[in-house]
């Protein structure tokens, strides 16, 4: 099957976990092909809030794992929400905490046009409750990432509360607002939310279960598939393992609840207009 099966949102991390040239070995072994690689928080790595080295460290791990092993990776870059919470539980006001996230994503932007990242993100809301003033700074940060985001004509991955059409209208929405190509808006951790009536033309990155891919490939093939693997010791296999988009989808293929045609639109074509990977 020569097809790059593509992990939409995987996290390495040799501080946590396995670390990128294990993972994707794994990844590969199962019969993945590409990885798109999203920065972990700043915490993760020892360094509160350092998004800078939070962003380069992800970059090492792809350029690391293209050249050690035969998987094509690329990095992803931004600031997570929760980025701004710990800020502000930090002592810092709302209004300092913005300012300091949204100075992070300028340099996420700046990661992307100089040709060492291929997006921003994963950025957005939390997926936990918060104050209504600290909802609003991050609505606010989501907003200027799209316009950074939309600046570089680069795809966004966003990272937000559980979302269903209501939440994916309100991001349509701001898209509109900033004028950013709605299909370079991709909500990471999505339900099977793939006919546009239902994600108002933004682009859907499925959590690879077998529920969400089977419902989702019911209604079509317009979404691309992720585990939102952690690489963290601590928690092993979370959230899905890195073997689980290439084994699912050659399950599903073998069981026929996926055609060739499918897995192809999925893991070239989407990725190749969303991306401009080919």
């Amino acid at each position: 099957m020569d097809i790059t099966i593509t992990d939409n949102h995987i996290h390495v991390d040799h501080i946590n976990g396995e670390g990128p040239v294990k993972v994707a070995e794994k990844f590969y072994r199962a019969g993945g092909k590409r990885m798109i690689i999203p920065n972990k928080p700043t915490w993760t790595i020892q360094k509160p809030f350092n998004f800078k080295e939070a962003m380069e460290l992800v970059i090492k791990y792809a350029k690391k794992i293209s050249s050690k092993t035969r998987v094509e990776a690329y990095p992803i870059v931004g600031v997570h929400p929760a980025e701004l919470s710990k800020l502000i539980e930090s002592g810092k006001t709302i209004q300092e905490a913005e300012e300091l996230a949204k100075t992070g994503l300028e340099y996420a932007q700046r990661l992307v046009l100089n040709g060492e990242a291929i997006g921003i993100g994963e950025i957005g809301r939390p997926h936990y409750p918060v104050g209504e003033e600290e909802w609003e700074a991050h609505n606010r940060i989501l907003l200027y990432a799209l316009e950074l985001a939309r600046e570089a004509d680069c795809p966004v991955q966003l990272h937000t509360e559980s979302s269903n059409s209501r939440q994916f209208r309100e991001f349509s929405r701001m898209a509109d607002k900033v004028g950013i190509k709605k299909y370079k808006v991709i909500k990471h951790f999505s339900g099977p939310y793939v006919s546009e009536s239902e994600n108002y033309g933004l682009t859907p990155s499925l959590i690879a279960s077998r529920d969400v891919i089977k419902r989702a490939l019911e209604k079509g093939d317009n979404f691309l598939m992720e585990t939102d693997y952690l690489d963290d010791l601590s928690r092993p296999g979370a959230v899905l393992g890195p073997k689980t988009v290439p084994r699912r989808t050659k399950e599903f293929i073998q069981k026929g609840f996926m055609s060739l045609e499918d897995a192809y639109k999925i893991h070239e074509e989407n990725i190749e207009k969303v991306y401009g990977l080919v």
